[in-house]
């Protein structure tokens, strides 16, 4: 009998004891076709046993990147893909260098200025007025979405001016809904938004009242005389 703390250390244990048990056996292989052709079966069960893998972008590339992860860098078969070692495993990425965009207009944000600076750019007269049009109806929404309020056209004029030193200037009236805080509210207490309040009428020909004579009082002759109590 075998106990675990006399077996090998499991170095992948997604693959289980058998899997490392073959690549230690393909490592005792001395025909070097025969190793090759063992280490494609052993792929191929290493792809059989974990099927999540193959959403895995170039999950083949990983699985025989494992295989040799298995066997310590030390399986000497031919590989689709470039074989890893072990520097190239322990080696840390690049550290990835935070962009550092400090916008002039922060309500407007950085990728507004970079619109402006192609608008600036273009040659064609026609498509920069439909960049100046396009940039002056976003300058708008972004103002009626933070600030909870309607600006006028002449406030966003002034601004693109600002921005772009009077290079741009648009010639449509860029239509924003306004906001108004009861566009977040509905009402579902009664059709078009009005409560309703339905109230028995109590009298009347229309009405259920047990104390008219129209109704059906148990206490009055026609009930029979008598006094039912309703529970």
């Amino acid at each position: 009998m075998e106990y675990n703390t006399t077996r090998n250390h499991l170095i992948i244990r997604e693959y289980g004891r058998h899997i490392q048990k073959m690549v230690d056996h393909l490592l005792s292989i001395e025909d070097k076709k025969q190793r090759q052709d063992q280490a494609h079966l052993v792929i191929e069960l290493m792809g059989f046993l974990n099927p999540h893998l193959k959403n895995v972008e170039d999950f083949r590339h990983k699985l025989w990147d494992h295989l040799f992860l298995i066997a310590g860098f030390k399986l000497d078969v031919e590989s689709p893909y470039p074989i890893p070692t072990r520097e190239t495993l322990k080696a840390k990425p690049q550290r990835l260098s935070y962009p550092k965009r400090y916008p002039r207009y922060n309500h407007l944000g950085k990728n507004i200025e970079i619109v402006i600076d192609k608008a600036l750019a273009e040659e064609n007269p026609d498509k920069k007025q439909g960049f100046a049009n396009a940039i002056a109806y976003y300058m708008k929404l972004s103002y009626n979405n933070w600030h909870k309020e309607n600006v006028q056209d002449d406030t966003i004029q002034a601004e693109l001016q600002a921005i772009t030193k009077g290079e741009l200037e648009f010639n449509n009236r860029p239509f924003v809904r306004q906001y108004r805080p009861s566009d977040d509210f509905r009402d579902n207490r009664g059709g078009g938004g009005k409560y309703k309040k339905h109230f028995q009428q109590r009298g009347g020909s229309g009405g259920r009242d047990n104390r008219s004579g129209g109704g059906r009082d148990n206490r009055n002759g026609s009930g029979g005389g008598k006094f039912k109590k309703r529970y």
